[in-house]
């Protein structure tokens, strides 16, 4: 952590009442930013507000939006330069997934993922861009846009395009504004979770190199280098932060082979 990093500095972190959002909200405002958390759930978004209030060093503020609804994702960016009379970070977060195969998926569902994971993240760039004076957008993607599973669609087609997207706004929003992605692995969150027993968190950890999955933390602060003046560099990048799990060809020869070594 770079204390004072963001002194001074504005974010806004959609999707942030939870799991991977509320752990970028919260390392953003221990580094100094003032965040504003947003999300559908006043309860949980206020609760995370707080908690920010109370440990870190800068505030935070929680603005409940849908950003499904393009008039609330333009409201949110309105509110968060109104609330710290500017913006100089956009955290695209917010995101849902379903377990369909491409021959099942239904109209419904796409709309669903797409206008969430997708058409969100273009709408809160543009609105976010129109108000900043340089700084930086990160787009929050997944390691499913590079390897997959089956019964992953459309949620891994739309994060492929996330890193698609990243790239065409590095260009446009450039070179005031740098624009990259996070593709998280295996994280540990509520929705990961919930219905995982030892024996399985075992397994996935045994096929990662690192020895684990990973935490909020871990993405947290992949996504504070990228928004900070220290990535100056890095634009239209994609950084996969999933302790070495892309890099494994066969699940079973990683364990298996550091059995034989021990």
């Amino acid at each position: 952590m770079v204390v004072e990093r963001f002194d001074g500095e504005a974010a806004l972190v959609t999707g942030s009442t939870r799991g991977i959002g509320a752990g970028v909200a919260r390392r953003l405002a221990a580094e100094g930013a003032d965040v504003v958390v947003t999300g559908r759930t006043a309860a949980d978004g206020e609760a995370v507000a707080e908690r920010i209030e109370d440990e870190a060093a800068g505030s935070a503020v929680f603005v409940r939006a849908d950003v499904r609804e393009p008039d609330d994702v333009a409201a949110l960016v309105e509110a968060a330069v109104e609330r710290f009379g500017g913006l100089d970070v956009l955290v695209n977060n917010a995101g849902v997934q379903t377990e369909t195969a491409a021959d099942e998926a239904t109209t419904e569902e796409w709309e669903f993922v797409v206008e969430t994971d997708f058409r969100a993240y273009w709408l809160a760039a543009k609105h976010a861009v129109a108000a900043m004076d340089g700084g930086a957008i990160v787009n929050v993607s997944s390691n499913h846009a590079r390897l997959t599973m089956p019964e992953q669609f459309p949620y891994n087609a739309v994060k492929a395009g996330i890193d698609g997207m990243t790239r065409a706004m590095a260009l446009d929003f450039g070179p005031s504004v740098r624009v990259n992605t996070v593709n998280p692995g295996w994280v540990a969150v509520e929705r990961t979770t919930a219905e995982m027993d030892d024996e399985y968190r075992e397994h996935l950890a045994s096929i990662h190199p690192v020895g684990r999955i990973g935490d909020p933390e871990d993405v947290a602060a992949a996504v504070a280098f990228l928004a900070s003046d220290e990535a100056a560099f890095v634009t239209g990048a994609s950084l996969l932060v999933d302790g070495g799990r892309t890099a494994v060809m066969q699940d079973d020869a990683l364990p298996d082979y550091r059995e034989r070594r021990e």
